[in-house]
């Protein structure tokens, strides 16, 4: 999906007026107007446009901000400590890390960012049946803003599983008389999202003035994904195969694994073959500290996190000159001896205490310290930013929500681990990077997703999903029953008809 078109500092309040923000003049354009009653609203193609960026943007939610859903959902699971300065930097993150997650120390932007891009999707789903536009760019707008409604409730109710579902903008009066759905009916409704948009959206785009946005492929990919956590396994086997083709060889959809698992992680190989949801980031928001968190600043904040602390080369060190950071993300030992003679291992994973040891580097220890660092995202001091802002929060590496390795072993799993078919999928995977072939197995493909995508979120999902979060987190404070969902977060109970979650 890659985020929208590369936009800059967009980020719009629609519960009373609609505020317009501009955009970086090398983008999409969106000139300043002041403030305009909704009802005004919406009446060109232009105005529909701003507000399908609008939605649009809270996708960045994957890795800008400090709270951000990778470094969360590689806290919680067996292959990271939550690591940064001490026990209390980042009390939501340290809370998810160890299982001490409360209502109280539930960061509310989980929550609160997902609806704000549903209530987007719902008012802009109202207003686009009246904008006088081409009728075919009026479904396809209708069709993104479907299927980025149901990755934002997909969202919410995989972390938290009892959330309300709200298809249409709902009054003042209305907000807090709001009543939790059968997370059931929630699923239905990002089935039938996805099932409405996919005829409308592209099955290609132009990179050059569209990157970033949903086409096909993506929605496919993305409902084979629902159906997968649902259970439905044939049905996800049946999109998975549309969108994966046949295994190591372009798909349909002109999808193909990368020759190289280094390329993957270059900061300039954006939009790739392997790319199928990604999200954008840019160097040139000059977003600041007032920004940060906002929604309007456009850098990838988990750069900075995963970074070192106070990392200082030597003189004449052999070590990557790495920006230093905030220490977050840690390697366990756990996932190094996982990797440990795995072609990936150097591309995935960072060992700055053997440098430290050797007297090429100083660092400072986070917290839970190891010395293994997330190398996938860690920032050299090359690609810090040089424009204004803050440059900590102007990073421009994108990140990948969906990824073709990660549709292979998918379907993989949805076959049931069994099959010349499933076979030739984890096979696919393990050859790009000069691996043999394994007999193919649930097993099997758990290990290999382990190991191809780790530290990008995926970890933990996979664990509750397969019902070995229990046994594999044991040692981290896991308790069955409970923590396979999220607190509700203190805020949105209060005044509220929400209940919270069981156990909690």
């Amino acid at each position: 999906m890659k985020k929208l078109i590369n936009i800059k500092n967009i980020y719009f309040g629609l519960i009373v007026t609609l505020l317009i923000s501009s955009c970086g003049k090398d983008f999409l354009e969106v000139e300043p107007k002041g403030t305009s009653l909704e009802d005004n609203y919406y009446t060109n193609e232009f105005e529909a446009y701003s507000g399908l960026v609008a939605v649009y943007d809270v996708i960045g939610k994957q890795s800008r901000g400090f709270e951000n859903m990778i470094i969360l959902m590689n806290s919680g699971s067996d292959d990271h400590y939550a690591g940064g300065g001490s026990s209390a930097d980042g009390s939501q993150l340290q809370a998810f890390s160890n299982y001490t997650i409360s209502e109280s120390n539930m960061a509310v932007s989980y929550w609160s960012d997902f609806y704000q891009g549903i209530f987007r999707a719902n008012t802009l789903l109202t207003k686009l049946p009246e904008v006088e536009m081409d009728e075919d760019t009026k479904k396809r707008f209708t069709a993104e803003t479907k299927a980025l409604r149901a990755i934002y409730y997909f969202e919410l109710v995989r972390m938290f599983k009892n959330i309300p579902l709200i298809t249409s903008p709902l009054a003042t009066d209305e907000i807090y008389t709001v009543l939790q759905a059968n997370p059931n009916d929630v699923y239905a409704q990002i089935e039938t999202d996805l099932t409405e948009a996919i005829p409308d959206l592209p099955s290609t785009l132009n990179i050059e003035t569209e990157g970033g946005r949903l086409t096909q492929g993506a929605a496919k990919a993305l409902l084979g994904k629902v159906y997968l956590f649902e259970g439905k396994n044939d049905e996800a086997a049946n999109q998975l195969a549309e969108v994966n083709g046949t295994p190591g060889e372009t798909s349909p959809y002109g999808y193909k694994l990368l020759d190289n698992f280094s390329d993957l992680w270059s900061i300039s190989n954006i939009y790739n073959t392997e790319s199928i949801i990604e999200v954008a980031h840019t160097d040139q928001s000059n977003a600041d500290w007032g920004n940060w968190g906002w929604g309007n600043d456009e850098g990838n904040s988990l750069n900075v996190m995963v970074g070192p602390r106070g990392f200082v080369r030597s003189n004449g060190s052999s070590s990557p000159d790495y920006a230093t950071g905030w220490g977050f993300g840690i390697i366990t030992q756990s996932l190094y001896d996982a990797l440990d003679g795995d072609p990936r291992f150097d591309d995935t994973i960072a060992n700055i205490g053997a440098f430290a040891t050797a007297g090429e580097v100083e660092y400072d220890e986070s917290f839970q310290n190891t010395g293994y660092f997330l190398k996938k995202f860690m920032p050299l001091n090359s690609d810090v930013s040089t424009g204004g802002g803050a440059s900590a929060l102007n990073y421009k590496q994108h990140t990948y929500m969906i990824r073709l390795a990660d549709t292979y072993l998918m379907e993989a799993e949805a076959l049931g681990g069994t099959g010349a078919r499933a076979q030739a999928l984890l096979d696919a995977v393990r050859a790009r990077v000069g691996l043999p072939s394994t007999p193919v197995s649930i097993d099997a493909i758990l290990n290999e997703r382990r190991l191809e995508l780790a530290g990008e979120g995926h970890r933990w999902y996979d664990l509750v999903r397969t019902g070995r979060a229990a046994t594999v987190l044991a040692n981290k404070g896991f308790v069955a029953g409970k923590n396979e969902i999220l607190p509700i977060p203190l805020v949105e109970l209060e005044n509220t008809l929400l209940e919270q979650n069981p156990e909690y």
